[in-house]
């Protein structure tokens, strides 16, 4: 564990870090914000395509809010560093930059591309061993909303809260899901349905809590059918699911919309991790 870089921010410590991953095989970054005095839960965040560790650290206007709640938040980046894997970097909606929250299977990514363990086993377990903070919430932004909202309810035991902006709900029925799904899990499709918010709801998972979406009515990729919000809310209502979306009017995809909204979700957090 290596600090890069230190800035004082609301009377605690905005921080970039490093650290070998046993998950990835590879040096992962994150940064972290840690307010002072007692801290009395993390968030962490997942970001979106082509995002690194420093998208929301630097964007979104966190600071203030998580240190009026005693709350640190931690913010990995999105793939793994370093590689040169086939096709790794032809895109920027697969590889590099586009880890997807998945852990791969096909030949090429397997060994590498193994996101989801990485935030549910690895980083979960720094927040607790190395930061000493056992409350821990999950929370993201696009493809990092359709992560947090899978390990959300696949590993609702480990996580008190969930909550996403511009999440992509039914990754399967999404033309993002399904290149990023082919290109790390294979063709079979029943597989990919473990990686999907809404087939997760439909087969029974669920989280004890309401999870909290905003989702902004002018967002591109709403608009063109990567996010299928829609299909989100039917899941739930259908299958029992407590759940918020907030369709935030004219909104769209950027940091600009997370910077309006992110207070109230620090605060929905904050009434889960504070019991």
């Amino acid at each position: 564990m290596k600090v890069l870089k230190t800035h004082k921010t609301f009377e605690g410590l905005t921080q970039f870090w490093s650290h070998e991953s046993a998950e990835t095989k590879t040096e992962m970054k994150f940064a972290t914000f840690i307010p002072n005095g007692k801290v009395e839960g993390c968030i962490i965040w997942l970001s979106g395509l082509t995002c690194t560790d420093e998208n929301f650290i630097t964007k979104a206007g966190a600071q203030k809010y998580l240190a009026e709640n005693n709350l640190m938040v931690i913010a990995p980046d999105t793939s793994p560093r370093g590689l040169n894997l086939p096709g790794e970097h032809d895109s920027y909606d697969f590889g590099s930059g586009a880890g997807f929250y998945v852990d791969a299977t096909t030949a090429d990514y397997k060994t590498n591309y193994r996101m989801y363990s990485y935030i549910a086993n690895e980083l979960y377990g720094v927040i607790q061993n190395h930061f000493k903070v056992m409350n821990i919430a999950i929370m993201g932004h696009s493809m990092g909303g359709h992560g947090a909202l899978v390990i959300g309810l696949r590993e609702s035991e480990k996580f008190r809260s969930v909550s996403a902006f511009s999440p992509i709900v039914n990754p399967t029925q999404a033309p993002w899901g399904q290149k990023a799904f082919r290109g790390y899990l294979g063709d079979n499709q029943n597989v990919w349905k473990s990686y999907d918010a809404c087939e997760l709801i439909k087969s029974g998972k669920r989280h004890a809590h309401k999870i909290l979406i905003h989702q902004g009515t002018k967002d591109e990729f709403l608009l063109n059918g990567q996010l299928l919000t829609p299909n989100w809310v039917e899941s739930c209502q259908r299958h029992d699911q407590e759940q918020e979306v907030v369709f935030a009017e004219d909104y769209d995809h950027s940091y600009y919309f997370i910077a309006t909204f992110i207070e109230s979700h620090i605060k929905h957090h904050a009434k889960f991790l504070k019991q």
